[in-house]
C-alpha cells in the first residue's frame, strides 16, 4: 500500500468529527471552544456551546457560533491530538 492510499483527506477527517468538540482558531487570533455541529467544503464551521478563550480563559460564552472558513487559521480536534 503507497502512502497516497492511506493519506487523509482535512476536510474527510473534519466531516467524520461532526458532533466532536474541536478548537477553532482565526487569522485575528481569536479563539473558539465548542462542539462542531457543521462543516462544508470551504471549512465554514457551526458550532454549538461555543465559547471564546483567550490566554487560555473563557472571555465569553455563546450558544451557537458560525465561522467562515477563510477567516480559519487551524481548527484542532479534541482529545485526538
Amino acid at each position: 500500500m503507497s502512502q497516497a492510499t492511506t493519506a487523509k483527506r482535512p476536510l474527510t477527517v473534519l466531516q467524520k468529527s461532526i458532533k466532536k468538540r474541536v478548537t477553532v482558531r482565526l487569522k485575528n487570533e481569536v479563539e473558539y471552544k465548542g462542539k462542531m455541529d457543521n462543516v462544508d467544503s470551504y471549512m465554514n464551521l457551526i458550532m454549538t456551546d461555543a465559547e471564546e478563550v483567550h490566554d487560555g480563559k473563557t472571555v465569553a460564552n455563546y450558544g451557537r457560533v458560525i465561522v467562515r472558513g477563510n477567516n480559519v487559521l487551524f481548527i484542532k480536534l479534541e482529545n485526538e491530538l
